[in-house]
C-alpha cells in the first residue's frame, strides 16, 4: 500500500490557482489532492502524469457510450461545419428529428401521444417539468417525492431533493415535497419478500388518500393538495436503489385514482443505462412526464429535456413562451442525439446492456461471497449497487468506503503488469454504496479488470 500521493509541482500551481480564483460552490473534492486529468478514451481516463484509471462511473452516468466515442463525436464535428449555432427561437432539423423519434418510441411504448420539450440540463428539465405539473394542476405547487430521490440543486429541484443539505441556507421557492418511503429491501422491515415489501410500501402511501384528516386529500370534492408523485424509477444518488417489480405498477394505481401525475427522472437511468431506453419501461406503468439529460449527448453538449403527455403540454395548454432557455435544442446537442438514437437502433442495445449487466453482477455476487463486508448487491442492466457495511453485513461503513476511493485515485493498482488506478462513485443514504455506472461500450475483459481491481480495494480495505 502506498502512501499519500502528492501532487506534481505543475498540478500544485494549478490547484493553488483554483484555491484562489475558482468559486468552491460548483465543485466537490471527493480526494486529497484532487487528480487533474489531461485526456480521455473508452472506459479510461489519465491525469497529467499519464496514469490510467479505470473509470466505473462515468461522469454520474452522463458519458453512457464510452469517452471520445467516435461516432457521436464525428456527429459533433460534422454538425459544427454545417448549423454550429442558431437562436432557440429559430427552427432547425435536428430539434424537430429529435423530438419526433422520442415522442413516437414514447407512443410506441405508452400507447400515448406527447411532446417534447428542450433545456439545457437536468436540473433545468426538472424545473421546466414542474411548470408544466403546476400549469396543467391549476397552479398546485405540492409534490410527492421519494426520501433518498435526488433531482437536482437548482431552487425547484431542490425543493423536492429529499436531501435538506442542497434546501438549507437558501430556504424554499414555491414547491415543496412530501418525502416518502422508497421500498428499499436491504434496509426495510425483516421477514417480507421483496414484492410483499413493495406492496407494504403502496399501502402506507395508500394511507394518506383514506380520510381528509389524513391531509392530502378532500373526498367531498375529489381532489388532492398534491400535483405529482416525482420518481427516480431506479434511485440514483439514494444508491442505486432497485425496487421490486410490482412495486410502480401499485403506486401508479393508486396516483391514478386520486389524479395525482406520475413525473419519470430519468437523468440518471436513462439511455439505456438499466438496458431500456427509459428505466421506467422495465415497470409496465404510463409516466405521464418524462425528464432526461445527461447522456443524451453522451456528455458532449448540456442538452437535457421533457416528454409530457399530449394534454399536459400541447399550444393551448402549454403556449409559446412558457419557458426559454437561450441554448436549448441548440443544434450540436440535438446532432449528437439522434446519432446516440440511430446508433442504439442499429443493433439490439438493450440486450447487449442487459448480458454486460448479468455478468458484473455475478462478479460482484462472486465477491460479496468472499468480503463480509460487502452487505449487498443489485442491478439493473449497467446500474450496479454495491453496499460497504461493518464486519456484521450491514452497519452503513462510510469510513471504510471512503477510504476505497481514496486507494483507488492512488493509481498504484498492478492487474497482469499494467499499473491503473480506479474511479468509484459514492452514493447512497448513509453514502456507503459504490454505485456503479459504467460505459455501455465496456468490453467483457474490462469488466473483469474491474471486478480484480475492486477486489484489491477489498483486500486493503479488510487488512488496513
Amino acid at each position: 500500500m502506498s502512501d499519500i500521493r502528492i501532487a506534481t509541482a505543475e498540478d500544485q500551481i494549478l490547484l493553488d490557482k483554483e484555491a484562489k480564483y475558482c468559486s468552491y460552490g460548483d465543485t466537490v473534492h471527493y480526494i486529497e489532492p484532487p487528480r487533474i486529468f489531461s485526456r480521455c478514451e473508452g472506459s479510461y481516463v489519465w491525469d497529467t502524469e499519464d496514469q490510467a484509471y479505470l473509470d466505473l462511473q462515468m461522469w454520474y452516468s452522463a458519458v453512457n457510450f464510452g469517452y471520445a466515442n467516435p461516432r457521436l463525436n464525428n456527429a459533433l464535428k460534422k454538425q459544427i461545419d454545417t448549423l454550429p449555432q442558431i437562436a432557440s427561437q429559430y427552427l432547425h432539423k435536428g430539434k424537430i428529428e429529435l423530438s419526433e423519434m422520442i415522442a413516437v418510441d414514447a407512443k410506441k411504448k405508452f400507447g400515448l401521444d406527447g411532446r417534447v420539450h428542450f433545456n439545457v440540463g437536468g436540473s433545468q428539465s426538472i424545473e421546466d417539468s414542474l411548470k408544466v405539473v403546476r400549469n396543467a394542476t391549476n397552479g398546485k405547487s405540492l409534490m410527492f417525492a421519494f426520501e433518498g430521490g435526488y433531482h437536482g440543486r437548482t431552487l425547484g429541484a431542490s425543493s423536492i431533493t429529499s436531501s435538506y443539505r442542497y434546501r438549507r441556507r437558501y430556504g424554499h421557492f414555491g414547491e415543496r415535497a412530501q418525502f416518502i418511503p422508497f421500498p428499499y429491501h436491504f434496509r426495510g422491515p425483516k421477514g417480507m419478500t421483496k414484492e410483499e415489501y413493495g406492496s407494504h410500501c403502496v399501502q402506507q402511501f395508500a394511507r394518506l388518500f383514506e380520510t381528509e384528516y389524513n391531509g392530502v386529500w378532500d373526498p367531498k370534492v375529489g381532489q388532492s393538495e398534491y400535483a405529482a408523485f416525482y420518481v427516480e424509477p431506479i434511485q440514483g444518488t439514494g444508491g442505486y436503489v432497485i425496487p421490486p417489480m410490482n412495486f410502480y405498477r401499485e403506486l401508479k394505481q393508486v396516483l391514478d385514482q386520486h389524479g395525482i401525475l406520475m413525473v419519470s427522472d430519468e437523468i440518471q437511468m436513462g439511455f439505456y443505462r438499466t438496458g431500456k431506453l427509459w428505466s421506467i419501461e422495465h415497470f409496465d406503468v404510463q409516466p405521464d412526464v418524462i425528464v432526461f439529460g445527461k447522456a443524451l449527448t453522451n456528455g458532449l453538449n448540456p442538452l437535457g429535456g421533457i416528454w409530457a403527455r399530449e394534454e399536459l403540454i400541447n399550444p393551448k395548454i402549454f403556449p409559446p413562451g412558457s419557458t426559454h432557455s437561450t441554448f436549448a435544442s441548440n443544434p450540436l446537442g440535438t446532432a449528437v442525439g439522434l446519432e446516440m438514437f440511430k446508433m442504439t437502433n442499429e443493433v439490439d442495445y438493450g440486450a447487449m446492456v442487459m448480458a454486460k449487466g448479468k455478468f458484473f453482477l455475478e462478479g460482484l455476487q462472486d465477491l460479496q461471497k468472499r468480503f463480509p463486508i460487502i452487505g449487498d448487491v443489485d442491478g439493473l442492466g449497467l446500474a450496479l449497487r454495491c453496499e460497504i457495511c461493518g464486519p456484521d453485513g450491514f452497519t452503513p461503513d462510510k469510513a471504510t468506503l471512503d477510504y476505497m476511493v481514496e486507494e483507488g485515485m492512488k493509481g498504484d493498482m498492478v492487474v497482469d503488469g499494467q499499473k491503473l488506478g480506479l474511479i468509484l462513485d459514492v452514493g447512497g443514504y448513509y453514502k456507503n454504496v459504490i454505485t456503479l455506472a459504467p460505459s455501455l461500450e465496456i468490453s467483457y475483459p474490462e469488466i473483469e479488470l474491474g471486478l480484480k481491481l475492486l477486489e484489491q480495494l477489498l483486500v486493503r480495505a479488510t487488512n488496513r
